[in-house]
């Protein structure tokens, strides 16, 4: 089988593996959408992909028993078919020809973090896929079959390759904010994840307002349900989001940007008691720390980081249930083989969101 392994510094590979057998409790999937994630460009970027590993905090590949030189394949938002199933996998459950989506942590599955889902968080040092172990940019993928979640039929395999990371993590931080069709709220940054939150908190019947400095992208919010749209770049958002608000501010705030800039616009748009949840990687929140900003406000800061494996199948469910066209976030739909191009062009982050796509 075919898959991408990152060689660094903005290189990659496209190396032939043998085709996977399942091992006891794992299943074979055959891709069938595996998506490009921001998050990927890290280890695209970095000089030595594998030593990333240990710089952010995951169990180094020493500590595993694993060469530190070992090809792995890249991708972490997997959606496929099952097409072989391990020993010990509960067939009741699980059947050839099923429509999965990868959760693409591994943890020790006995801490308390791993047992409540939240296996990123595991006490003993999590591996996600695409990092430490082989991801979904291949023909094939061999993963536990207790990371897997069915797919309504309604969901599309683009669709619950983005439920696998940046939709689902959107869906996640809605989820910690505790919005309803009550709240007021506004998303900074109009990436795949930002664009994910538009839709996701319009469905939940939230008033939206849609903060970015790219027009193409404010203008494609209005189209997935924002009701405020405001370009950053000819407006200050903390105001405008006010004058639209009479002065009061939102109830809650995501920052999808990362920077400094989008976060604190986050934490000052929001009214008194105002929620907000950090997602994207990257800024600061210096200077916001002070009694005007936080301690009279009663403001709330929360850091939201993907989600549980419940909450993934929540977030599909929830999309199918509600008729999202998260299909739409895409504009690049590529085959495995032009993996390199398609990394150049995404190393840009001029567009909108790219996934492999497999026959």
């Amino acid at each position: 089988m075919r898959g991408v392994v990152f060689t660094g510094d903005r290189n990659l590979e496209i190396m032939n593996f043998d085709d996977p057998t399942p091992g006891p409790g794992e299943v074979v999937l055959r891709m069938k959408a595996s998506g490009m994630c921001g998050s990927d460009l890290h280890y695209y970027r970095a000089p030595d992909p594998n030593a990333l590993v240990a710089e952010m905090g995951m169990m180094s590949f020493e500590e595993r028993g694993m060469d530190p030189k070992t090809p792995v394949i890249a991708g972490h938002e997997p959606c496929g078919i099952i097409e072989a199933i391990g020993p010990g996998v509960n067939k009741d459950q699980f059947r050839v020809g099923d429509r999965v989506i990868v959760f693409h942590y591994e943890g020790c599955g006995t801490c308390d973090d791993c047992r409540t889902g939240w296996t990123q968080a595991c006490s003993h040092g999590m591996a996600p896929h695409g990092a430490v172990k082989n991801g979904g940019h291949a023909d094939f993928q061999v993963v536990p079959a207790d990371r897997l979640v069915i797919m309504p039929e309604e969901v599309s395999f683009m669709t619950g390759a983005a439920v696998a990371c940046g939709t689902g993590t959107a869906y996640g931080a809605l989820v910690r904010l505790d919005v309803s069709a009550r709240d007021t709220v506004a998303v900074f940054g109009l990436g795949p994840v930002g664009l994910s939150a538009v839709q996701l908190a319009a469905a939940m019947g939230c008033e939206v307002f849609a903060v970015d400095i790219d027009e193409a992208r404010v203008q494609q919010a209005k189209a997935f349900g924002a009701a405020h749209v405001i370009n950053g770049k000819t407006h200050d958002p903390v105001e405008e989001i006010k004058r639209l608000t009479r002065g009061r501010g939102v109830n809650c705030a995501l920052e999808c940007a990362g920077g400094n800039i989008p976060k604190q616009q986050a934490v000052r748009c929001t009214a008194t008691w105002g929620r907000i949840a950090l997602v994207a990687v990257g800024g600061q929140l210096d200077g916001l720390v002070s009694w005007n900003d936080m301690i009279a406000k009663q403001r709330t800061i929360i850091g939201s980081w993907t989600f549980s494996i419940t909450g993934m199948k929540d977030c599909a469910y929830f999309i199918a249930d509600h008729g999202i066209n998260v299909d739409g976030i895409f504009s690049d739909q590529w085959n495995l083989n032009d993996a390199e191009q398609a990394y150049k062009m995404f190393d840009k982050q001029a567009g909108g969101k790219g996934v492999f796509v497999f026959d």
